[in-house]
């Protein structure tokens, strides 16, 4: 069991790490808005473009095409923020309130390690692209437009990393 002082302790970093992420918050929704903006209007330029002049932008679908994925990525992220992730619920019908925070700790955990694991995959995948020197479009560098995906794994492993601790806390207070 833990000291009140150690409690005490414990639950000032959490508070700090819950109001930074509460400014990385407001910076992906102001993010995926402007991204999605900017990325109906490419593709509606696109279509406008094609059909009335014949022509289009080069490098308008490869942009579009990696728009779709920051915002899916800085969606996946929100979402991970706000607990509104894809998650299956069979357990916690037949169990205490203490046990539902139980079986949170455990899924929490799990889908840390696993975005872990995610973000460790996805910095070799864009470290490879580097080495590689492939290009996108406008000759922008491949791995620029890919680093969201360690980028937003990592941000999901340490917010359900966050989730879990704060679950345990309250286990140990009770």
């Amino acid at each position: 069991m833990l000291s009140p002082e150690e409690l005490s302790k414990r639950r000032e970093v959490v508070d700090r790490w819950e109001r930074t992420d509460e400014v990385i918050g407001r910076v992906e929704q102001a993010l995926i808005a402007i991204l999605l903006s900017f990325m109906i209007l490419i593709a509606f330029l696109q279509i406008v473009l094609r059909n009335l002049f014949a022509t289009g932008i080069t490098w308008g679908d490869p942009l579009v095409r990696n728009l779709v994925l920051w915002t899916g990525f800085i969606g996946a992220a929100i979402a991970t923020r706000e607990g509104r992730h894809l998650n299956i619920d069979v357990v916690s019908r037949w169990v205490s309130a203490r046990g539902k925070v139980f079986i949170e700790v455990i899924t929490n955990l799990f889908s840390f390690f696993i975005c872990g694991l995610l973000t460790i995959a996805a910095l070799k995948f864009v470290k490879n692209e580097a080495q590689m020197g492939s290009l996108t479009f406008v000759g922008i560098p491949a791995w620029i437009p890919q680093i969201i995906l360690p980028v937003s794994f990592g941000l999901m492993a340490l917010r359900f990393g966050l989730r879990s601790f704060k679950d345990l806390l309250t286990i140990v207070k009770d």
